[in-house]
C-alpha cells in the first residue's frame, strides 16, 4: 500500500553516518525520512524524493545485568531486544508484535503485556542520544537537556534521530503464565461483560486483552473451528506463577470455551506468539480509540461490527491498560493518555487491492460508531494516515510539544512523522 521512491537511502552503521546524512540532507534541501523497524502503518519511513536515513544496520543490544539496564541501538526490533535481555531473566515493557522496531515504538509511547505492572516503554527510558536538526549529537535524560528528553518520550520523531536508547530492565521470566482462551463468537456479549467485571478488580500483574476475529489455524484450536468467528481472551500474568494461576482462573471459568491454552510459556515466545497473524506483505489499515471504561454500548458495538468483519485476517482488538501507566501524571512525558483503561485497535488486514475501499470503509465506520464512548485521544503509533490528528495524539501536552519543537528543530527538518510544527 506504500509505494514511494526516495532520492537516496543512507544505510547507517553508526552515529557518524547519521550525522553525515542529516547534514547532507539539510545542505541539499532534501526532506528526511527515518526508518527504524519499518513497522509504521502510515509508511512514514519512506517518502518520494527524500533522503531515507535507514537505521536497520544498527541493531546492537548491550545489557548490564548488574545495573539492570540495556543500551539499545535504533535498528533493533523487539525480538532482538528480548533475546538479549532474557538471557539474564530481564525485560522492559515493549509492544506485542516482535517484529516492531524499538525506536518507533518507544518514541510513540510503547505499551504491551508488562505495562500495567511497569508502565510504558517511555516510562522505563533512562536516556537517549539524539542527532539534532543541525547535525549535532546530544545526550538527553532527566538531568541533561530535560526538555528534549521529555519530548522524545511520546513525541515521535519530531526532534531528531535517536541513535541510542537506555532502558531500565525488570526481572521477568524466563517463563510467564500466559495463553489464549477461545470462545464462540455467539457468546461474545456474555464473555465481554464478565471480562469487564474481572478487569475492574485485576492487580497490575494481570493484562487480559480480547480479540474478535475468524479463528486462525493454530494447533490448540480444534480444526472444526478454523475460519469460524471467535472471541479470544489473551491472558497474561507477570508475577509469581502459582499466584497467577489463582488470579487468572476466573477468566478461565467464563462460559464454555472452545480452547484454553493458558499455561507456563517462555516470555520471549509469548512476545512472538501473534507475529504469524500479520505476515509481511499484506494490506493494512488501523483505527484506534482510548476508553475510560467498557460500557454496555461499547460491548454492543463490538458484537455488531464483529458480525461484519470484512476479511478472515481482520481483528477487532482491545487491550487492557491502566495500572502503572496511569500512575504517572499527564505532563510527565509527551505521551499524554494517562487516563485510558482500554484501547481499541481495528487491525483491518487483507490481500486483494480491489478490496481496499471496502476494508477501509468498514474500519472508519466502526471507529465512528465507537467515538461517543471514547476519550478523544489517540495513540500516535496507530494513526494510519500520513497526516493525522496531532491534537488528539498529544492532547494537553501539544502546546509544550510546540515549544520543544521550536527550540530543537525550528526549521521543521524532521517533519515526515506525526508532525508538530514549530512556531514560525
Amino acid at each position: 500500500m506504500i509505494d514511494r521512491q526516495p532520492a537516496l537511502i543512507a544505510q547507517c552503521a553508526g552515529v557518524a553516518d547519521i550525522i553525515s546524512a542529516v547534514r547532507f540532507a539539510t545542505e541539499h534541501d532534501l526532506p528526511i525520512s527515518v526508518k527504524g523497524g519499518g513497522h509504521n502503518i502510515a509508511g512514514r519511513a519512506v517518502e518520494d524524493n527524500a533522503l531515507m536515513i535507514d537505521l536497520s544496520p544498527m541493531n546492537s543490544v548491550r545489557v548490564d545485568p548488574e545495573a539492570k539496564t540495556a543500551r539499545v541501538e535504533p535498528g533493533v526490533v523487539l525480538n532482538e531486544l528480548d533475546h538479549e535481555t532474557q538471557a539474564f531473566g530481564l525485560a522492559t515493557p515493549v509492544g506485542y508484535n516482535s517484529t516492531t522496531g524499538i525506536a518507533g515504538l518507544t518514541l510513540g509511547g510503547g505499551w504491551g503485556w508488562l505495562s500495567r505492572r511497569y508502565g510504558l516503554t517511555v516510562d522505563n527510558l533512562l536516556s537517549v542520544d539524539v542527532v539534532t536538526a543541525d547535525g549535532e549529537l546530544v545526550h538527553a535524560s532527566e538531568d541533561e537537556n530535560e526538555d528534549l528528553f521529555w519530548g522524545t518520550r511520546g513525541g515521535g520523531g519530531n526532534f531528531g534521530v535517536v541513535t541510542s536508547f537506555e532502558f531500565q530492565l525488570h526481572e521477568v521470566g524466563p517463563e510467564v503464565l500466559s495463553g489464549p482462551i477461545v470462545h464462540p463468537f455467539e457468546d461474545a456479549e456474555m464473555v465481554l461483560k464478565e471480562h469487564r467485571r474481572l478487569a475492574a478488580e485485576a492487580p497490575n500483574e494481570v493484562a487480559v486483552w480480547f480479540v474478535i476475529r475468524h479463528a486462525p489455524p493454530l494447533p490448540f484450536i480444534p480444526k472444526e473451528w478454523h475460519g469460524k468467528k471467535v472471541l479470544i481472551l489473551a491472558a497474561f500474568y507477570g508475577g509469581e506463577m502459582a499466584e497467577g494461576e489463582k488470579i487468572l482462573q476466573p477468566w478461565r471459568d467464563i462460559g464454555d470455551p472452545i480452547a484454553d491454552a493458558v499455561g507456563p510459556h517462555p516470555y520471549a515466545g509469548w512476545q512472538q506468539a501473534f507475529d504469524g497473524l500479520a505476515p509481511a506483505g499484506n494490506r493494512h489499515y488501523w483505527k484506534s480509540h482510548n476508553f475510560l471504561e467498557m460500557t454496555d454500548g461499547m460491548i454492543e458495538t463490538f458484537v455488531e461490527f464483529g458480525e461484519t468483519i470484512p476479511t478472515e485476517l481482520t481483528e477487532i482488538a482491545c487491550a487492557q491498560l491502566g495500572g502503572a501507566i496511569n500512575q504517572k501524571s499527564v505532563d510527565s512525558t509527551a505521551y499524554p493518555h494517562r487516563d485510558a483503561e482500554f484501547t481499541m485497535v481495528l487491525h483491518t488486514q487483507w490481500e486483494d487491492p480491489e478490496r481496499d475501499g471496502e476494508c477501509i470503509a468498514w474500519a472508519r465506520e466502526m471507529h465512528e460508531a465507537m467515538t461517543p464512548h471514547a476519550t478523544g485521544g489517540v495513540y500516535a503509533n496507530f494513526v494510519p494516515e500520513k497526516d493525522g490528528d496531532q491534537q488528539a495524539a498529544y492532547r494537553e501536552n501539544y502546546g509544550r510539544m510546540v515549544e520543544v519543537k521550536t527550540k530543537w528543530d525550528p526549521e521543521n527538518v524532521f517533519q515526515l512523522n506525526h508532525n508538530v510544527k514549530p512556531t514560525a
